[in-house]
């Protein structure tokens, strides 16, 4: 399966760089566990924020930032198969599993509910 991870990013960051990076890493990790399991981890910043940056993005949650992060991950949302969503208070994480729901895209809220691929 491709699965989304989902999760705190900027929040409760108050747009400190160094919080919101320890925050992607925790989602980097996750991703790296979902691979482990045989599946496609993807995570929308991971398309998002190149693409904000070549339309001249300076960094995360400024104006340029947002007119490209959740336009992507929903639109990317569309093409995955299920969606992990990591625990902790976020908005956008939030939103992400109201459009899988929406897309009857199944809803995991930790690792060991994603089933393994089987050689």
């Amino acid at each position: 399966m491709m699965i989304l991870i989902a999760g705190p990013v900027r929040s409760g960051t108050q747009g400190d760089q160094a919080l919101i990076e320890r925050n992607m890493q925790r989602l980097d990790k996750m991703a790296l566990q979902v691979y482990q399991k045989g599946h496609i981890p993807v995570i929308g910043e991971w398309l998002a924020l190149p693409l904000a940056s070549a339309a001249g993005s300076q960094q995360i949650g400024d104006e340029i930032s947002e007119a490209f992060l959740y336009p992507v991950a929903h639109r990317l949302i569309q093409r995955c198969d299920a969606i992990l969503r990591m625990p902790g208070a976020s908005t956008g994480a939030d939103k992400d599993v109201q459009v899988g729901q929406a897309l009857g895209l199944s809803i995991y809220h930790h690792i060991d509910e994603i089933p393994a691929v089987q050689a």
